[in-house]
């Protein structure tokens, strides 16, 4: 079920819920309000499924760790784990999408919400 309320807060107040399949990713359309509070994220195809993007550049390689080791801690705790990839030693880029339904859903948008609290 879609949250009545997408801004920031109110995601980052909410907890993701274990999805196991059987539902349909959401719609561009279902999607349009949710975007526009994680504006720091790009909606973005990879291996044709819908998926939540983003670029960080931080400091140094230590800075993308202990980023990393945060995310990781968060993403546990919520039971919703995002595809990490650090490259050329202080980039990191996050990719957000629901494994069990190929595509995204709320859960995808609440954890990009806390993850941006956290950088």
């Amino acid at each position: 079920m879609l949250h009545q309320n997408t801004s920031p807060n109110h995601l980052t107040q909410g907890n993701c819920v274990p999805c196991e399949g059987g539902v349909e990713p959401m719609t561009r359309q279902e999607m349009e309000p949710y975007l526009q509070s994680v504006k720091d994220w790009q909606l973005v195809e990879v291996d044709g499924i819908a998926t939540l993007k983003r670029d960080l550049t931080l400091p140094n390689f230590v800075s993308v760790i202990d980023l990393v080791n945060k995310i990781a801690k968060l993403s546990e705790s919520e039971g919703h784990h995002p595809n990490l990839f650090i490259h050329d030693y202080k980039h990191l880029r996050i990719d957000l999408y629901t494994h069990a339904i190929g595509g995204l859903s709320v859960n995808d948008f609440i954890l990009a919400a806390k993850i941006d609290e956290l950088v």
